[in-house]
């Protein structure tokens, strides 16, 4: 896996061909899940934690990977990756494991370069959430859950719009359809309701 151009000033420090040892090797070994995805968007390597977490995946899209809410998402970022963008990403993301169950992590990811051309986008799972993700609200769009879930998390307008690459006008529109959605008249009153109806409400057992 080659890693995207260095800065002049960084290549001098360590070019990536010196660094010694099997690194794809260690990849394979280490307990942090890890994958690969190429430029169609189909998971073409995850190591065994990543297989794991979300069973053997590869040859599958991997917006199939993420519960429905966050599949719009996951596919916007990767376009934008491979256009170049968007160089990386940190964000909490509901995947689903093998027998379709949902699991809240935090996936870390970057272009994949080769050469100087993006051929796709390599991730990490540093971190899996001890409570399990709340289940989407039915009468909410998927993006309309997620920005619910932002907004329960503390996020401005202008956050969401940055995290999510809307405007602010678009967030706001979609604050006024969830709040419809969920019969509220004020943010504080949807997360009220979200909290009341167990939208909100996680699991604190360990999963």
């Amino acid at each position: 896996m080659a890693a995207r151009p260095e800065s002049p000033a960084r290549s001098a420090a360590l070019n990536p061909v010196d660094i010694p040892g099997n690194v794809q090797g260690a990849l394979e070994d280490v307990n942090v899940p890890s994958y690969v995805v190429d430029r169609f968007g189909i998971i073409r390597w995850l190591n065994p934690a990543a297989e794991k977490l979300v069973g053997d995946v590869r040859g599958r899209q991997q917006s199939s990977v993420v519960a429905p809410e966050y599949a719009r998402e996951a596919k916007e970022s990767f376009t934008r990756k491979l256009l170049g963008t968007e160089r990386a990403t940190d964000g909490t993301v509901v995947l689903l494991d093998p027998d379709g169950e949902r699991v809240q992590v935090q996936i870390s990811s970057v272009p994949l370069y080769d050469g100087g051309r993006i051929v796709g986008v390599f991730g990490l799972v540093p971190r899996r959430e001890a409570a399990a993700p709340p289940d989407p609200h039915p009468h909410l769009t998927p993006r309309q859950n997620q920005i619910l879930h932002l907004l329960a998390h503390g996020r401005s307008t202008a956050q969401i719009a940055a995290e999510l690459h809307l405007s602010t006008d678009t967030v706001r529109n979609h604050v006024r359809r969830l709040l419809r959605g969920l019969g509220a008249h004020s943010r504080i009153e949807a997360l009220a309701v979200a909290h009341r109806e167990g939208i909100l409400r996680s699991n604190q057992n360990e999963i």
